[in-house]
């Protein structure tokens, strides 16, 4: 390649990314105090102490990376996420915009560290590294997200939090082709609802839809009371031909309107399907990158679900729970949360006695809120030593 085509090449990789700076910045909002925050560590950069033991000296960007995990590899404590972006204020105008191929640097001096990026001695916009390509890719779709998108993207289109009255009166799967018990995707089935509910093809939001079985009580480990109601989500399906109204006659030669239910296909079973299944409209796809940050005050949560299959006992890494508070209770999309074991209760078998002992309760982990109800919020498993159960404890992170 020439030098010209290089330079060239250094030339449309920054306008892009001037470009992508301010149209997607609306896309991955930073809060004033964040920015606030990060300007004021910029000044000096971050302490020596509060860097990770392992962090490296450089780092490449790669594909698959999240911003969780970068700021893991160069902090202790990963959700001060600001300190992180303030340690290159000057290089990255949005944090969220950072792309596989471009290169971090970490500079210690004086008892503080600063993060750079590009090559030595650069200035201003980072430079992303292109290679030859058999196809075009937007830059946008290569900006880090905060969290593995896979994990949690289901969970934004479907409405897992539901009022059971709302549940009860949805359109409801009626029948199946062929008389068949057990409905799976690529099969066609039949629905009936009431008239507000019922899915008609002349409007393009009631075409796709959600399955979901009965809704199960979430119920609060401190008090016993209800918060709300967890559907099972059960698969996708998209409307066909709406419920119509006909008039047939009788054997009496009588006439009578009889209603035809919709028409749907099922175009996505997580598990097997059946008749009685309810079907709510799908929220418009969307998907947000999450700051993460610590709550301002302190937090005193408990897990109250681990989604999933109702025989789930245990949850691991990158798996979802449901905690007992939600917008109410100040909960936010982002919030970093510190999980607590319970404390087990043995008996002391060392003694005559055989006396019951309650063991201290025990740091097991972070979490990050990624969607909240009213009462109720949901949260991915980010860190784990011990397998968490319903019951456990979160607390503000330290």
């Amino acid at each position: 390649m020439t030098a010209f085509s290089n330079a060239r090449t250094v030339g449309v990789g920054a306008m892009l990314l001037a470009a992508l700076s301010t149209l997607h910045a609306q896309n991955y909002p930073v809060t004033s105090a964040q920015r606030a925050t990060a300007r004021q560590v910029a000044q000096q950069g971050v302490p020596l102490s509060e860097l990770s033991s392992t962090a490296p000296d450089e780092y490449t960007v790669r594909r698959g990376d999240t911003l969780w995990g970068i700021s893991g590899m160069f902090l202790r404590r990963p959700w001060r996420w600001p300190e992180l972006w303030g340690m290159n204020l000057e290089a990255i105008a949005n944090p969220h915009l950072i792309y596989p191929g471009q290169v971090l640097y970490l500079d210690k001096s004086n008892g503080y560290a600063r993060l750079r990026m590009g090559g030595a001695g650069a200035q201003g916009t980072p430079t992303v590294r292109l290679s030859p390509r058999t196809r075009s890719e937007s830059l946008a779709d290569m900006a880090l997200p905060t969290l593995p998108a896979h994990l949690i993207e289901p969970f934004l289109v479907q409405p897992l939090v539901v009022d059971a009255e709302r549940l009860a009166q949805a359109p409801r799967i009626v029948a199946t082709t062929d008389e068949r018990v057990i409905m799976a995707t690529g099969d066609r089935a039949y629905v009936r609802g009431s008239a507000d509910l019922v899915p008609r093809p002349d409007s393009a939001a009631t075409r796709s839809w959600r399955i979901f079985r009965e809704a199960l009580p979430l119920t609060d480990p401190d008090t016993g009371e209800i918060l709300g109601y967890e559907a099972q989500y059960m698969g996708k399906a998209e409307l066909v031909e709406g419920e119509t109204l006909v008039t047939l006659q009788d054997a009496k030669g009588e006439l009578r309107e009889n209603r035809v239910p919709a028409t749907i296909d099922i175009t996505d079973a997580k598990s097997e399907i059946y008749a009685g299944d309810r079907l709510l409209p799908a929220p418009e796809r969307s998907y947000s990158n999450y700051v993460p940050h610590a709550p301002r005050g302190e937090v005193n949560a408990r897990v109250v679900s681990l989604y999933g299959d109702s025989a789930i006992r245990y949850a691991a890494q990158n798996q979802v729970i449901a905690i007992n508070r939600g917008t109410r209770d100040a909960m936010a999309a982002g919030q970093v949360l510190q999980l607590v074991t319970q404390g087990d209760v043995i008996q002391d078998k060392t003694t005559e006695q055989r006396e019951q002992v309650q063991l201290p309760r025990e740091r097991n982990g972070l979490a990050m809120v990624f969607r909240t109800f009213d009462r109720v919020s949901y949260a991915l498993i980010l860190e784990v030593r011990r397998p968490v159960v319903v019951g456990d404890h979160l607390v503000a992170p330290r």
